[in-house]
């Protein structure tokens, strides 16, 4: 899930032709042969995502809550826990062409390679999505660079208890995670479920390493790349999720941040359509040509307050399941500085507040699915709502 968070049944052959030869296919042979890998690829999702438990408790970024975001100890401790879904990767590009799984393409926060003196050097200044960035970039590292670098947790002050897994597990490859799903889906007897995120699509693209076709690829290679395959995708950019409607057959998700936002890729195209306007029952619409849902953020499902307390709900929930859209809203977090205003307990960073309270009102809306930094929390939360 990306960086604009407010609160903290054919097969397609077709689409996939138009994919061609020329594109860069991530490598790197872990958990397993190849072969193998692509075989088990071929068990599908069942029924496809509709036939996920509701409310969907999607592990976000893994079970971030209690390991170092996009690390295999945050995806298996998710899947441990529970999860429905697992966020495995927030997608970027290396140098040479290879998807690796990181919130964000900077990666001074996520990693440590502050600590590692031969990429001083590499530390720049960018303009991100329009944003000045200072920090180091997947895109000026090599796959064989990123791997010398361990994790680290993100949000030290919300979660210090997370600080004990530092430098534990490298980064992750998309190519590892979708072997590493297989190899899950064996050893569980149960279809494991993945949600990746492509990141930053335009600006990648400008850069000539675009993404769509690259996660095309891979998809493709695993047979993953199906309506019914267990991959969902998801993009903050609707024109990504338009690229990718034509070329592979995976459920689509677009993502909506805040109201007054738009979308980089509407910026750089000059479109001035907001996220207000997509979620219109006129731009749900459109949405629902090229995709299979959306995942706003919790406020687009219910506001909060100049005191940052819940309102009342939006008809956001009904007007997208009138046009058939599956909502998945992010994030719940069980520390009380994400929380609504009116569920906290203290002002301690890292205490929790009344979870079960905030996940019984959202879920009382309607939504179809939640991601969580906590997905054992979601989980009895579903089970309280569902009494």
């Amino acid at each position: 899930m990306g960086t604009q968070e407010s609160n903290e049944e054919t097969s397609g052959t077709g689409r996939r032709a138009l994919l061609g030869a020329a594109v860069l296919g991530a490598g790197g042979a872990v958990l397993g042969m190849a072969g193998t890998a692509r075989a088990d690829g071929a068990r599908h999702g069942g029924g496809g995502f509709k036939s996920l438990p509701k409310p969907t408790i999607i592990g976000h970024r893994g079970a971030s809550g209690y390991r170092p975001e996009h690390t295999f100890g945050s995806y298996q401790l998710a899947l441990d826990l529970g999860a429905d879904i697992v966020e495995a990767g927030d997608l970027v590009p290396t140098k040479d062409g290879h998807l690796v799984c990181r919130h964000e393409p900077e990666i001074g926060g996520t990693t440590d390679v502050a600590d590692h003196p031969e990429f001083a050097d590499r530390k720049t200044t960018k303009l991100l999505d329009g944003v000045s960035t200072t920090g180091w970039f997947t895109e000026d590292f090599t796959l064989a660079e990123l791997k010398t670098l361990r994790a680290v947790e993100r949000i030290p002050a919300n979660r210090p208890h997370n600080t004990l897994y530092n430098g534990r597990w490298e980064i992750p490859t998309f190519d590892e995670v979708l072997r590493w799903q297989d190899e899950q889906t064996r050893k569980r007897g149960k279809q494991v479920w993945i949600y990746p995120e492509l990141k930053h699509p335009t600006y990648f693209r400008k850069q000539g390493l675009p993404l769509e076709e690259r996660v095309a690829r891979l998809l493709r290679t695993y047979r993953k790349d199906r309506r019914s395959s267990p991959v969902i995708l998801q993009s903050f950019e609707p024109t990504s999720i338009q690229r990718l409607h034509k070329i592979v057959d995976n459920p689509l998700v677009v993502l909506l941040s805040s109201a007054g936002s738009r979308p980089w890729d509407f910026v750089e195209t000059g479109d001035p359509r907001t996220v207000a306007d997509l979620v219109k029952p006129a731009g749900l619409r459109e949405i629902a040509s090229y995709a299979q849902g959306i995942g706003p953020t919790l406020d687009l499902v219910v506001p909060r307050d100049a005191q940052g307390r819940l309102t009342t709900p939006t008809t956001l929930v009904a007007d997208a399941h009138r046009v058939g859209l599956v909502l998945h809203p992010y994030t719940m977090r069980n520390e009380n500085p994400f929380l609504p205003a009116d569920f906290r307990k203290g002002t301690d960073a890292d205490a929790y507040g009344d979870v079960f309270g905030a996940y019984k009102a959202y879920f009382a809306t309607g939504i179809d699915g939640v991601f969580t930094d906590q997905p054992d929390t979601g989980l009895l939360a579903r089970e309280d709502f569902k009494g």
